[in-house]
């Protein structure tokens, strides 16, 4: 029978392997959540080394999963699975109950949870946690101290290679509303039955010097002997909100031109970057000459960006320029210049500036591509965590096989 000690070890070592993994997949929306923290606690000092703190905790997470999965450095990995816990689940209590950021990112955009939930979350991810702790002697080494660190060395060094390579370009899955394969309209839509925000109203008045507070059925509204001083209102419940809902597309003279757009049956060509100044200027070069290429063979040609584009005045001056606000910017792309073509409100594929195809190709590659499934995301992500897995299980038996620990 399989002991509780062992279920712990495989339960604990996989939330943290799943938790790192996502991390390593977005980095720069662990970046951005880093600096939703920093704000929220007023540090914004701190913003140059979000990445790198990002970094850090989803390499972290990972390869102290990655220990806890196959057995290696039992005694140290149990200690971090600790520190993680102490350190994270008073943190999340105080999100809970204070709310200064609405998502903490613990599964980054893999798996929304509600401060609430995420402090649930870890309550029970703590008995499991406490268990491999205590018991964390009883694990038997699989293999010599050397082989052991080495082997974790290693595996730090690919996942920071496979974090490095998500930065560079796009993440190889797409947790986001904005993936390929996704109709933006749709997902903009509130159904009749969706339920709506509860409010909360207090209304403060006075009488003979004291004040008191009612709410809008009890409230004096035939004495008027009371004066009214003040009202409050507090969200009780937030109701549906729609994955996309801040989507759209204002021309400089302060046109809405998001429905021309969505509705386009034909092929459209998106270059966006959030901060044009910021963006590497010969990848703006390119893909301004491969947008107006595209424009040129029939398909739209917009660049989108959320700040002042001094830098286009150089171009030319029949630029399709559209200002859409920067955390939507945030969320439809991880790159600064990136590209989305869409086709009736679909997203048909995406790319990172540096990863854009040749411009004599691209028309083609637009007009031929078809949006990939919804489920494609689940599926690849499903394959990598079977990967490690699998990695982690023949890395076990490699061990073993070199072990001299009597």
């Amino acid at each position: 029978m399989i002991s509780l000690k062992t279920i712990s070890r495989h339960i604990a070592g996989l939330v943290f392997v799943f938790s790192g993994l996502v991390k390593g997949i977005d980095p720069m929306g662990s970046m951005y959540k880093f600096v939703d923290y920093f704000t929220a606690f007023h540090i914004e000092a701190l913003e140059p080394v979000a990445y790198i703190l990002g970094v850090i905790l989803c390499t972290s997470e990972f390869i102290i999963g990655f220990a806890i999965l196959t057995g290696i450095r039992m005694r140290a990995a149990a200690w971090g699975l600790l520190i993680f816990m102490l350190g994270f689940t008073p943190l999340t209590l105080y999100l809970a109950l204070d709310n200064p950021v609405a998502d903490c990112g613990c599964f980054g955009d893999a798996i929304h949870l509600t401060n609430w939930q995420t402090f649930y979350k870890n309550l029970i991810i703590s008995i499991f946690v406490l268990i491999v702790f205590i018991n964390r002697k009883k694990y038997r080494s699989i293999s010599v101290p050397i082989y052991e660190w080495a082997t974790l060395l290693i595996g730090a060094i690919v996942f920071i290679i496979f974090v490095q390579y998500n930065y560079s370009h796009l993440p190889v899955v797409d947790f986001r509303p904005y993936r390929s394969g996704a109709n933006i309209p749709e997902k903009m839509i509130i159904p009749e039955d969706a339920p709506t925000d509860e409010y909360e109203t207090t209304l403060i008045y006075e009488k003979d010097g004291v004040r008191e507070e009612f709410t809008l059925e009890t409230y004096p509204s035939d004495d008027t002997t009371w004066t009214f001083i003040d009202s409050r209102t507090r969200l009780l419940k937030e109701g549906y909100k729609p994955p996309i809902h801040d989507f759209s597309l204002i021309t400089p003279e302060g046109q809405d031109l998001t429905d021309i757009i969505l509705a386009d049956q034909g092929y459209n060509l998106l270059m966006l970057s959030i901060k044009i100044a910021e963006a590497d200027r010969e990848l703006i070069d390119r893909g301004i000459e491969a947008g107006l290429y595209c424009r040129d063979q029939g398909i739209g040609f917009y660049i989108l960006t959320s700040s002042a584009p001094d830098l286009l005045s150089q171009y030319s001056e029949e630029l399709n320029l559209l200002f859409v606000d920067e955390t939507t910017m945030k969320t439809i792309i991880r790159s600064n210049p990136g590209f989305m073509a869409i086709s009736a409100g679909t997203v048909l594929d995406k790319w990172a500036g540096r990863d854009l195809p040749e411009k004599e190709k691209l028309p083609e590659i637009i007009a031929t591509t078809s949006p990939p499934s919804p489920a494609r995301g689940t599926i690849v992500l499903s394959f990598i965590m079977a990967g490690i897995l699998l990695i982690a299980y023949i890395t076990n038996i490699l061990l073993r096989k070199f072990n001299k620990v009597k």
